[in-house]
Parts: C-alpha cells; structure tokens; sequence
C-alpha cells in the first residue's frame, strides 16, 4: 500500500479496483498450472477499456511487470502472477455487445466466459465454433490469447478462425481497434492474427469480434473400436469424404486410456474384449434418413475390418454415456494426487510410431509411473497424462522433468509440436526451441521487443 506505482492505480481507477495483500482473492494467486499460489503486488479489476488503457499506461512508465488473467484455467503458468507483478483480471470486463444475426457474428468483451458466449450464440439461432471443457470458467480473452483449440477444431478450427475483429491494448496503454464483421477485408497488415496466440506478451485483449456458424441438424454419436491407428486414419478418411463438413468430432483413446477409466474412475467397461484404440465420433449427416445412413457408413467399415465393433447413441443419455470415456481424464485427480498433462502434437502419418515410443520411453524412463494417452486425432493433438501410480509417492521436478524429457524427446525426433493447443506459458518455455528453429525464435524476440520495449507484458512466458 505504500507502493507509489500502486496508489497512483487507486486514484486513477479508484480503490475498490485495486486491491492489495490478503484483500486479493485466492482464485488470482495461482491458475490452473498447480503451481505454488503466489501473491501478487497488486490485483487490478479494470471495468472498461479506458481502465486497461490507464493502468497500462501507469505501469509501462515506471517499468512495472503486468501479468493478465483471465478465467486462470489455463495449464502453462501463464496467468499464474510473478513476484512484484500486477495482476490485471479482466474478470469485471465481461458481457456481450452485441449479437448481428445479418452478419452472422456476436462481440463480447475479455472478460465473458465461453459458455455465456455460446448461449447467446445458440439462442440467437447460431453456433460458436469454440468449445472447450473449461468452457463455464474460461474466457474469449484467454481464449484469444492461447490460441485455444477442443472437440469441434476438425470443423470449425482453432480460436484464430473464428475471429473477425479484436480491440487491444499495447504495452503503453495505446488502444488499437478493428472490430472487423467481414470475412474479406484484405486492407494491409491484419494485425489482429498477431495478438491471437500471443498469449499476453504483445498487448491486452479487451474486446472481440467471432464470427457465428449455422447450427448443426441432428448429431449421430458413436464410439468404434478399432485394430490399429492405420484403420483410424482409414476410417477418418472416409467419414470425411462421406460426411464431409459433417464430421464434427473424431476423439481417439487408446488402450491405457480406457483401462484407466474402467479400473480407476469406474466406468463400465464399454466393449466385452479391450480394444488398441477407441474413438469417439459425432455426426451431423443433415438430409433425410441420417441415423440410417450413419449406420450404413459404420456397417461398411465394419465389413471391411476398419471397425472391430461400435456403439451408436440412440439418446442424448446415450451420448452422455459415451462421452463419459473421454471425460474421464477430469476425474483423474480422485486417485493420482500427482501427474504431468502433456498438449503435444505430431504428423498425423507419424502417430503410431510416437504412440509406440512414448509406450517404449515410459517403460525404461519412469516405468513406476502410469501414462495414458488420448486426444484429437483428426488435428493431430495427442494429449498424455503420466504420473504415480501410488498415491503416496509424490512426483518431483526432478521427477517432472525426467518425464519431460522423454515426452518432448518423442516430438522433437518426429517433428511435431510440443504445444497443439494451451500454449507456453511459463513452464513449456524451456522446450520452445524442441518445435521452433532458431531463427524463428530471434523474429519472435523481435516482434516482442518492437511492441514491448520496456518488456512488462506477461515477462518471462513464452520468451
């Protein structure tokens, strides 16, 4: 409180959007990274844009980091608050502008949590294309800032496709607006795709402009069993050339995956005999007939071997249930009290060889430990949980990082991605250099230092 930088805040902004010490709620201390809570030397709660714009403008002068925070779920420590920084929450700058049913996009602020985004995109009679699991907590601002991806990216693509228009505001509290509804607007520089995945570091999201999707006829959910990755990549080849932009879901577990949730979280088993993989898929066939002509796809594939066995949803209970296999990863903190969660992506030609390896490397790097695998097949993201098995035994950074290690390994040898959707952050920066050359590092750095001279925004993520 006796911080100058920290009163002039309250005069501009006004006490009760500044607060200090244990004034500042537990929910701003750490994200969702499981990092020790920190405290930071302020929180700020800005309403508006003209409150982002002056709290920026007042740190950027005396050099002050900032880190933003937004619905703190994020998994790389980038909302999780440094020791001297000031929080900037956009939790108060929240709410939808306005919802254009002619142009097809809605505008909401930082702040808006996804789900309201998507409620008012359904009852407006559109859809949004982002979904996420956190999507009750998590917000578009974050959203936008990470880039974030999900179950629908196969159809409607990562967060960057589905914007039309951004409000930022740079390091120094300049306000920078393009709240664009075109989908052509080929004027120059688009600037905005530079702030989307930026994760923070370049300038503060405030405002944002996506664009809405018709809402899909009836979905067909099912879960298949299949042999091998080969036929999966079969059988996705043909439900898109069936269904085209239709194929909304393509979700594969493999075999660990599945024994975890029947063994430890206690679902029933789905199949009478284990299966290598399983993937979860929904359909939206539109026409007449779809139920029958998902049927007909599925009988097909299972005559020719691509498809071991399936279940075809015949409810919304029934959906539910099979959704439930690959929800089951949100429940694994009831028996493993410690694990690493891996966002990896790799070619999709080269997923059975990774699959096989990180099996391989976790057998003779950490064989005490459990590792399941699971993710987005038809976008190439493989996801991995890895931890104790006891839950008595702690998992250290040593122990962490020995983990790491092996994972990143894996992508490195196959040329993939050592983030395909949460980001960097904080604690992925070490491995930046696994999936970007060196040169591409140094543009980056240079990006960051032309909009960021004095380096206060998200300092330390990313970069």
């Amino acid at each position: 409180m006796n911080d100058p930088l920290i009163a002039r805040l309250r005069d501009t902004l006004g006490p009760a959007a500044v607060l200090c010490g244990e004034a500042i709620p537990e929910r701003n201390r750490a994200d969702a990274t499981k990092l020790s809570p920190s405290l930071p030397a302020a929180l700020v709660l800005p309403r508006t844009t003209a409150d982002v714009s002056s709290a920026l403008a007042i740190c950027f002068e005396a050099g002050r980091p900032v880190v933003t925070q937004g619905g703190m779920t994020g998994l790389c420590g980038g909302a999780h608050p440094g020791e001297g920084e000031i929080a900037l929450s956009l939790e108060r700058l929240a709410g939808i502008e306005e919802v254009d049913t002619v142009a097809g996009t809605l505008t909401a602020l930082a702040g808006t949590p996804l789900q309201t985004i998507q409620t008012a995109a359904e009852e407006a009679g559109f859809l949004c294309g982002i979904d996420l699991g956190a999507r009750g907590s998590c917000t578009i601002g974050g959203n936008v800032a990470t880039n974030a991806g999900g179950n629908q990216v196969i159809r409607y693509g990562m967060t960057r496709r589905n914007v039309l228009g951004l409000e930022v505001v740079q390091a120094d509290g300049t306000v920078v607006t393009s709240l664009n509804k075109m989908l052509k607007n080929n004027t120059g520089y688009d600037w905005t795709q530079l702030f989307i995945g930026s994760e923070g570091t370049l300038g503060v999201v405030t405002k944002v402009v996506l664009g809405l999707h018709p809402r899909p006829g009836h979905l067909e959910t099912a879960l298949l069993a299949l042999p091998d990755m080969a036929a999966a990549i079969a059988v996705l080849k043909r439900l898109e050339r069936e269904f085209g932009a239709g194929l909304l879901v393509f979700e594969g577990m493999w075999r660990e995956f599945v024994e975890a949730a029947v063994d430890r979280i206690g679902l029933p088993a789905p199949f009478a005999e284990p299966h290598e993989l399983l993937v979860l898929t929904e359909l939206a066939p539109g026409g007449a007939a779809a139920q029958e002509r998902v049927e007909e796809a599925l009988a097909a594939l299972h005559e020719e071997g691509l498809v071991t066995d399936a279940l075809v949803a015949r409810s919304g209970a029934d959906a539910g249930r099979l959704w439930a296999y690959r929800e089951s990863v949100y429940d694994y903190g009831r028996f493993q009290s410690a694990f690493a969660g891996f966002d990896i992506a790799i070619p999709r030609g080269a997923i059975a060889e990774a699959v096989e390896e990180l099996r391989s490397t976790a057998a003779s790097r950490y064989p005490e430990y459990l590792q399941v695998v699971f993710g987005h097949i038809a976008d190439s993201n493989l996801h991995l949980v890895v931890g104790p098995t006891d839950l008595s035994v702690p998992m250290s950074g040593d122990d962490k990082l020995r983990v790491e290690e092996g994972v990143y390994g894996v992508v490195r040898r196959h040329g993939g991605s050592v983030s395909a959707e949460h980001g960097i952050g904080r604690t992925k920066r070490r491995w930046l250099g696994h999936s970007r050359t060196p040169e591409e590092l140094a543009l980056m750095r240079s990006i960051k230092a032309a909009l960021d001279p004095k380096n206060i925004l998200n300092p330390g993520r990313v970069l």
